[in-house]
């Protein structure tokens, strides 16, 4: 909430806590538009409440424990969409480890049609789009499970080739330990989710490109 930028519309989606996660967030309900506190079927159904609730024209999302790289994200994030064509932006992510050490770096790179089949994605957490798109193309599918922000990107950019932008610069802190990385068994479901995004989107060679994506994770660690 220290960003400079501020044209904001602060929705927070909590699924129903038990622990102080309702008295933190009334701390700060003076600088909140909307809090809906209630059980949910995940991530991402959480995300789509949100977007439902949204009345902005851009919209990105948070996750608990992630925090801005500086103040300025969300100014740069609005001055690239003063371009009409802009309907998508990404950028870059760094993971911390509890000590806010930096672990790995997610460096996208500019997008170039046909990367999405070589194993490329961009970092979720600095994905934003046009409300218009989820208008158009629909929101986050929970037939997907931890890989539904990977079809939705897919979705969005590979197959409906969605007007996108890099934005070269680290937009978020990133808590290492997501929930497709928990364990093997959540792993082989992501694996299986990552596939089945694959097949739908007309992704060239999805053996090929679940063998590059953990390489591309690899190569991001320092």
């Amino acid at each position: 909430m220290r960003q400079k930028f501020n044209n904001i519309q602060y929705i927070v989606i909590d699924g129903g806590s038990t622990d102080n996660t309702v008295q933190i967030i009334n701390r700060y309900r003076d600088k909140i538009d909307l809090v809906v506190s209630e059980p949910d079927n995940g991530i991402y159904d959480a995300m789509n409440k949100g977007i439902a609730l949204a009345t902005g024209d851009i919209i990105g999302t948070l996750n608990a424990d992630d925090f801005y790289a500086d103040d300025n994200v969300l100014s740069a994030v609005a001055e690239a969409f003063i371009e009409p064509k802009t309907n998508i932006l990404y950028g870059d992510l760094d993971y911390i480890d509890p000590n806010e050490k930096i672990i790995r770096k997610w460096r996208s790179g500019k997008y170039k049609s046909g990367m999405f089949n070589w194993g490329w994605m961009p970092p979720h957490p600095t994905f934003y789009c046009r409300r218009k798109l989820f208008e158009i193309l629909g929101v986050y599918s929970l037939d997907y499970g931890s890989a539904a922000d990977y079809e939705l990107m897919l979705r969005f950019i590979h197959s409906n080739k969605a007007n996108v932008i890099y934005l070269n610069k680290v937009m978020v802190k990133m808590n290492i330990g997501g929930v497709s990385n928990k364990s093997l068994s959540n792993r082989v479901k992501a694996l299986r989710f990552d596939l089945k995004a694959m097949h739908n989107h007309g992704i060239l060679f999805p053996v090929i490109t679940i063998l590059l994506k953990p390489i591309r994770k690899i190569m991001q660690f320092i």
